[in-house]
């Protein structure tokens, strides 16, 4: 019997969108994965040599990274910020569009054209200090996994980083959009070793190749 292939999904954003893109590679949870009372993180598929987890989206990284699950679908932006060697992503998706850029205050904002040091409340510390390394400043980040808008209202940071979609929630909490750091879209990540050790996961990669081509085409 076939040792099991675990694929790693993102709860949140992403996933809604992801779930046409992996039917239509084959890949399709059990019934209970729809169930919005079910709180398991663990769930059989069509296949049966597969199974889904579903866990926050940095730990789709770290366990596809380090092998506990041999292919995912992550956002670019999680791929940065870890920089896994272990970690190959080979097809776009083409969903979860987003941007990640740095956010302040509409009124008050503090200068940071002359500064060479700021403050930043972000989950994204790496991208976050590289980007600010770029423009000659140090970054000092303060981690933050969620509310990150609060941030500069309650004086923990004079900016933030985070995602952005349509600015809404920006707008809502008196910030604005100032600088854009990269855009987003969700990726297919394989593990390398996985890859090369194990068919199944080359045909899949193929298989989400193909379907990107032949939208790309359309």
């Amino acid at each position: 019997m076939p040792t099991f292939l675990t694929f790693a999904i993102p709860k949140g954003r992403i996933l809604d969108e992801a779930l046409p893109v992996m039917s239509r590679a084959g890949v399709v949870p059990e019934d209970a994965f729809h169930d919005k009372a079910n709180r398991s993180l663990s769930f059989a598929t069509t296949r049966d040599d597969m199974r889904l987890i579903r866990v926050r989206a940095f730990d789709v990284a770290t366990f596809v990274a380090h092998g506990a699950a041999q292919m995912g679908i992550v956002g670019s932006d999680v791929i940065e910020e870890f920089d896994y060697s272990d970690l190959y992503a080979p097809v776009d998706l083409d969903i979860g569009h987003c941007r990640l850029a740095v956010a302040e205050p509409a009124e008050g904002a503090a200068a940071i054209d002359g500064a060479s040091h700021v403050r930043v409340a972000t989950k994204y510390p790496n991208i976050t200090r590289r980007h600010f390394e770029a423009c000659g400043k140090q970054a000092e980040c303060v981690k933050l996994n969620g509310a990150m808008e609060l941030a500069p209202s309650l004086g923990l940071a004079g900016r933030i980083v985070d995602l952005v979609s349509t600015g809404a929630t920006l707008k809502q909490n008196g910030l604005v959009e100032t600088r854009r750091i990269m855009d987003v879209s969700a990726r297919l990540i394989v593990n390398r070793a996985a890859l090369k050790t194990d068919p199944r996961i080359a045909e899949l990669v193929n298989t989400f190749r193909s379907l990107a081509d032949r939208r790309d085409a359309a």
